[in-house]
């Protein structure tokens, strides 16, 4: 008679705990870079980022870890909401509406305080484009793959972003390098 030794069971491991809104937000924030001012005021004469420019760079990123960005007008106040889409858990910035009658003021105040709440409630840097960042020793910056390598290349050929300013905000591959020139 032969007997044969059999290996304990493994036990299951447990699933990993999900993650909650602000472990999901800290993941995010590692990867966003600095917002480059892409815009002027003629006014003022200063240079700022508008909000497409802004929502170009945390959108994506916010929704890779599961978070969902939104930005309603609600009881004359601007928010800016980000809900965790497992959880339904939210992060939440607004400012109230000034009494405006008139319609195109009005759209100018909620673009200005999208733009407002969204970089009050990410903490978000703006610089720029004048060479003192590329001055600067090096922190970690992110890195751009697949959709956000492509949207980064699109906005390049449409003259959003020039390739320097590219490299300035993201650590590339030699072969991305390649594509910007």
């Amino acid at each position: 008679m032969t007997t044969r030794k059999t290996a304990p069971a493994e036990e299951p491991k447990p699933a990993p705990k999900p993650m909650n809104i602000y472990q999901k937000l800290h993941l995010a924030k590692q990867s966003m870079g600095k917002v480059i001012k892409n815009a002027t005021n003629p006014h003022l004469k200063r240079n700022y980022a508008d909000i497409n420019s802004i929502i170009d760079t945390v959108e994506p990123i916010l929704l890779d870890c599961g978070l969902l960005l939104i930005q309603p007008v609600k009881d004359d106040k601007v928010y800016t909401i980000i809900i965790d889409i497992e959880s339904e858990d939210t992060l939440e910035s607004f400012m109230p509406l000034p009494l405006i009658t008139d319609a195109q003021k009005l759209g100018g105040a909620i673009t200005y305080f999208r733009r407002y709440t969204l970089v009050s409630l990410l903490s978000l840097q703006a610089v720029d484009d004048d060479g003192y960042e590329a001055s600067r020793p090096s922190k970690n910056k992110p890195t751009l793959d697949g959709d956000r390598w492509a949207k980064a290349l699109a906005a390049v050929k449409a003259g959003k972003f020039t390739a320097e300013q590219i490299k300035e905000m993201y650590n590339l591959t030699q072969e991305q390098e390649g594509q910007l020139k």
